[in-house]
C-alpha cells in the first residue's frame, strides 16, 4: 500500500468555548495571542484541516467579550481587538497588541505587515541573497498567516477546494516573545518531526555521472583519509538520462543505468555496509514513458495499452496515479536499498486544481509514503510555504558558488526559524558558475559544520567537486577536520533534534529571539545560536591581506564566553569584531557550558549511540546538559523510547555523570568517558563510581590549557563524580603569546611586528592607546585589540 492512504494526525476543531460567531464572521481566540480571523459571505466556515494547519484545539484561553449590535470587542492579556460586524475592512476591524515587552502597537485589516522575514522556496541560481517570504516573527509585534488560498484536507487525507472569496486569516500578536510565536505555529501546523540519527553526519553529493565502481573507490578513499559520511546521495545519473529523444528529455526516470550500476541491490547494500544510507535524486514531471522497466506494469494499472507506447504523464492531482506512482516506481527501489528520495521539482507551481502547488503534494504525500520503511519518515524537498516544516528535510536549490552566496546563507538559515523551519541541507560548497577559491571552500565547510544539515555538493564540471585532497594542502586539513568534527558532535546534535520536535525549539536560532529588546542581537544578521550551548559566528568574507585572518561581527550576551576551539575567555554585553584564520571558526560557549561528543569509532561512519564519549566543558558558572538518546531511527516517538544521562558540573568543584535513566537497552552496557575541562588551570582530581574511587588518566595541554580526565570502560548504570581536590581555577589569559600568533602571520614589517610586541609585553591591556597612536592597518590594530580586551 502507499502513503496516499496515509493522514498526519489532526485535531482541526476548536474549542467551542474559544468561538464568538456571526452571521458572516467567525473569531477565533486560539490563544491570548493568537487569534483565526474569519469572513465569508454565504457564512460557510471551514471547520476541515488545510494544507497549512491541522490543530485549532488550543486550550481555552482567558478573554472576555464585549459586545453591541455594531460592534464586537476581545479583550485578552495580549490583544485588543475591535470589529464592526461588517465585511473586513480597514476602517472596521482593528487589533491593539497590549501584551510582551513591546511597545503598544496597532493593525488595521489590510495593513502591510513588517516581519523579519522567513525562509524561501529555493535558492536556485542564486547568488547572494534574495527576497524572503513572511515568518510570524515582527519588531512591530505582529504578523499575519493568510490561510484563505489553501486546500482543506478532508477526512481521509485527500485535498478539496475551499469556498471561494472566503478570508481565513491567522493574527499572531505576540509582541517581542518570537520563541512563543513559534512555538504556537508549530502547535497549529503540527510539530517539526524527530529525524534520524544518520541524518546529522556528513553527505555526500554531486552532480556527476559516477559509475559504481567510481563510487566505491571515492568512499574507500574516504575510508582511508578517515573522513566519515554517513548519506550517499546519487543524483539524476543513477537512471538512463541518454534516452531516444522521440521520448523527450532524459530528466525524468526510475531505470537503473546498467552501463553505470550493474547490480543496483549490491551497490546499495555494499554503502549499507559501511554505515551510509542512500538517497536517490528523481524528476518526477515527464511522467513515465515507454522505455522505462516499469512502464508495463504502470500503463496497465493506468489503462493505458502498453502495447502503444503512450506515456503515463504525471498527475499529481490524480489519486489513482499516485498509488501507482509510489508502489510501481519507488516502493520497488526502496526495497532493493533506497533509504530515502530526493525530490527535485522544478517545474513551477500549477496543477490541474486551482490553487494546488505540486511540490506541496509531493512532499506531504512522499513523506507519508516513507512510513512504509518502518522507519521515521523522511523525505529530502523544496520549501512549500508555512507548515512545510513537517516535511524535512529541506533542499536549499542549486546557488552560484561565490563569497556572496555564502554571505546570505548563515543569515538564510537563522532566519527560516521564524517560519517554523528548521531543517534546511544546503549545496556546502556552492553548486555551480562561480570561480575556485580554496579559503571560500573551507569557511563554506566550517560553516556547513555548524549547519542544521551538511551535504558537501557541487555540479558536473571536471573542475568542481567537493573532495578535499583537491585544494591546497591548509583548506585539505581545514576541510577534513571539520568534517570529522561533523560526526563528533552527533550527540549534541541528536539531543538537539529531540528539542526541536518535543520542545518547538530549532536547532538554528536568530540572536535576537533570546534578546529581542537588545538593538545589537538584530544587527548581527550571520550569527545564531546553534542548540543550547553554542553561538556560531562564521566567517564569510576573504581574510583581508594584512592578518591574513577573517573578520565576522558578533554579540556576546551578558556574562563570561569561552571560544570553542581557543579557549579564549570574553566579557560578554557587547559587539565585537571577532579575527581568525582559516584553520579556525568564530563558536562561543557561555561558561559553565557542556557539549557532549563522541570520539570517532574505527567504524567512522556508524552513528549509533557510542561507547567512547568525549565532553568539553566550560569553567566559570555551574551548569547542565541532559543528554537524550534512542535507538536513532524508531517509526514511534515515544516517551518510553529514550534515555537520558543527565551532565552537571559545580563550578570549581566537581563534574558529575549520572547513571542513565531510561530505555538503557539502547545504549552500550559500558562508556568510556573523556572529559576536557578548558581553559583551566592544571588541578589534581578524583573520580569516584558509585562512590567508589576508580583509576582514571588525568593530563593537562598548558598550550591550550585543558585538563583531561579519562575515565575507562565505566557501566552506564554508575553515576561517576570528578572531585577536584583543591578546586579547579579558570586560567589566566596568555596575552602575549595570542598577540604573537597573530603577529607572526602578519604581512608587514619584521620592525612593526617587534614594536608591536615590545608595546604589548610592557603595557598588557594598557597597550591599546599606544597601539593606536602607532597607526597601524585597521585589520591588525582591531585582532590585537580583540585579544588584549577578552578577559
Amino acid at each position: 500500500m502507499s502513503g496516499i492512504n496515509e493522514k498526519l494526525e489532526a485535531r482541526p476543531m476548536a474549542r467551542k468555548e474559544s468561538i464568538i460567531q456571526g452571521e458572516n464572521y467567525r473569531i477565533t481566540v486560539l490563544t491570548e495571542s493568537l487569534l483565526r480571523l474569519e469572513y465569508s459571505r454565504d457564512g460557510s466556515f471551514e471547520d476541515r484541516a488545510t494544507q497549512t494547519v491541522l490543530n485549532r484545539d488550543f486550550p481555552v484561553p482567558v478573554f472576555k467579550v464585549s459586545e453591541t449590535e455594531g460592534e464586537l470587542k476581545i479583550f485578552t492579556s495580549a490583544l485588543e481587538l475591535t470589529y464592526n460586524k461588517q465585511e473586513f475592512a480597514p476602517n472596521g476591524l482593528f487589533i491593539k497588541v497590549t501584551g510582551g515587552k513591546s511597545n503598544e502597537t496597532n493593525w488595521h485589516y489590510k495593513d502591510p505587515v513588517k516581519d523579519l522575514g522567513g525562509t524561501a522556496r529555493t535558492l536556485d541560481e542564486a547568488d547572494g541573497a534574495i527576497p524572503l517570504e513572511s515568518g510570524v516573527v515582527s519588531r512591530n509585534g505582529f504578523t499575519i498567516v493568510d490561510d484563505s488560498r489553501s486546500m482543506a484536507v478532508t477526512e481521509d487525507g485527500w485535498v478539496d477546494l475551499r469556498p471561494e472569496g472566503s478570508i481565513d486569516l491567522y493574527f499572531f500578536g505576540y509582541g517581542h516573545r518570537y520563541q512563543e510565536a513559534v512555538k504556537d505555529l508549530y502547535y497549529l501546523c503540527g510539530r517539526t518531526p524527530l529525524l534520524p540519527r544518520w541524518v546529522f553526519g556528513n553527505w555526500w553529493s554531486r552532480y556527476h555521472r559516477y559509475t559504481e565502481q567510481e563510487y566505491k573507490e571515492l568512499m574507500e578513499r574516504f575510508e582511508r583519509e578517515r573522513i566519515p559520511f554517513s548519506v550517499a546521495v546519487v543524483d539524476m545519473d543513477w537512471h538512463l538520462v541518454d534516452i531516444d529523444p522521440k521520448y523527450g528529455s532524459g530528466w525524468t526516470g526510475y531505470t537503473w543505468n546498467r552501463e553505470f550500476f550493474p547490480d543496483p541491490k549490491e551497490f546499495m547494500d555494499w554503502l549499507h555496509s559501511r554505515n551510509m544510507k542512500i538517497t536517490l535524486n528523481v524528476h518526477p514531471a515527464d511522467g513515465v514513458r515507454a522505455y522505462e522497466e516499469a512502464y508495463e506494469r504502470v500503463a496497465k494499472r493506468m489503462g493505458i495499452d502498453p502495447k502503444s507506447g503512450e506515456p503515463v504523464p504525471f498527475d499529481v492531482t490524480d489519486r489513482h496515479f499516485l498509488e501507482v506512482y509510489f508502489e510501481e516506481l519507488h516502493h520497488p527501489l526502496e526495497d532493493e536499498g533506497v533509504d530515502f528520495w530526493w525530490l527535485d521539482w522544478q517545474q513551477g507551481t500549477v496543477t490541474k486544481i486551482p490553487g494546488l502547488d505540486p511540490l506541496w503534494m509531493l512532499n506531504h504525500f512522499h513523506y507519508l509514503d516513507s512510513a512504509r520503511r518502518g522507519k521515521r519518515r523522511l523525505t529530502f524537498s523544496r520549501y512549500a510555504g508555512i507548515g512545510s516544516h513537517r516535511y524535512p528535510i529541506g533542499f536549499s536549490g542549486d546557488t552560484v558558488i561565490s563569497w556572496e552566496s555564502l554571505r546570505f546563507q548563515p543569515y538564510f538559515t537563522a532566519t527560516a526559524s521564524n517560519a517554523g523551519y528548521g531543517w534546511w541541507s544546503h549545496d556546502i560548497g556552492g553548486h555551480m558558475h562561480g570561480v575556485r577559491d580554496d579559503e571560500m571552500t573551507a569557511r563554506w565547510v566550517q560553516l556547513g559544520v555548524f549547519s542544521p544539515l551538511n551535504r558537501l555538493h557541487s555540479t558536473d564540471n571536471p573542475f568542481n567537486g567537493k573532495e578535499p585532497w583537491k585544494y591546497n594542502k591548509i583548506t585539505q586539513s581545514v576541510m577534513e577536520e571539520f568534517l570529522r568534527l561533523r560526526h563528533k558532535l552527533v550527540p549534541y546534535l541528536y539531543t538537539m533534534n529531540r528539542y526541536a520536535s518535543r520542545d518547538g525549539q530549532p536547532l538554528v536560532r536568530p540572536m535576537y529571539w533570546l534578546e529581542p529588546e537588545r538593538e545589537e542581537t538584530y544587527h548581527v544578521p550571520n550569527e545564531y545560536y546553534f542548540g543550547t550551548e553554542l553561538i556560531a559566528a562564521p566567517i564569510t568574507d576573504p581574510a583581508d591581506t594584512c592578518t591574513c585572518m577573517g573578520c565576522a561581527k558578533a554579540w556576546l550576551p551578558k556574562g563570561t564566553w569561552f571560544d570553542f576551539f581557543n579557549g579564549r575567555r570574553y566579557e560578554g554585553g557587547r559587539l565585537l569584531s571577532v579575527y581568525r584564520c582559516v584553520e579556525e571558526m568564530p563558536v562561543f560557549v557561555r561558561a559553565g557550558g557542556i557539549v557532549p561528543m563522541q570520539e570517532l569509532p574505527e567504524q567512522m561512519n556508524d552513528l549509533s549511540n557510542p561507547q567512547n564519549l568525549e565532553i568539553c566543558i566550560f569553567p566559570g558558572a555551574d551548569g547542565s546538559f541532559s543528554l537524550w538518546e534512542d535507538e536513532g531511527d524508531s517509526p514511534e516517538d515515544a516517551d518510553e523510547n529514550w534515555v537520558c544521562t543527565e551532565l552537571t558540573q559545580k563550578n570549581g568543584e566537581s563534574f558529575l555523570i549520572s547513571a542513565a535513566k531510561g530505555n538503557i537497552s539502547v545504549l552500550p552496557e559500558r562508556r568510556t568517558w573523556t572529559l576536557r575541562f578548558k581553559g583551566v588551570e592544571n588541578a589534581a582530581a578524583e573520580v569516584l563510581a558509585d562512590g567508589q574511587a576508580m583509576e582514571a588518566v588525568q593530563s593537562y595541554d598548558a598550550d591550550t590549557r585543558t585538563l583531561t580526565v579519562r575515565a575507562e570502560e565505566v557501566p552506564v548504570t554508575s553515576e561517576i563524580k570528578v572531585r577536584f581536590i583543591k578546586g579547579l581555577m579558570m586560567a589566566e589569559k596568555d596575552m602575549t603569546g595570542s598577540v604573537y600568533e597573530i603577529l607572526e602571520r602578519a604581512q608587514i614589517a619584521y620592525d612593526v611586528k617587534e614594536a608591536v610586541l615590545k608595546t604589548v609585553e610592557e603595557l598588557g591591556e594598557r597597550a591599546v592607546p599606544a597601539l593606536f597612536a602607532m597607526e597601524l592597518e585597521e585589520p591588525l590594530l582591531c585582532a590585537v585589540t580583540e585579544v588584549l580586551t577578552a578577559c
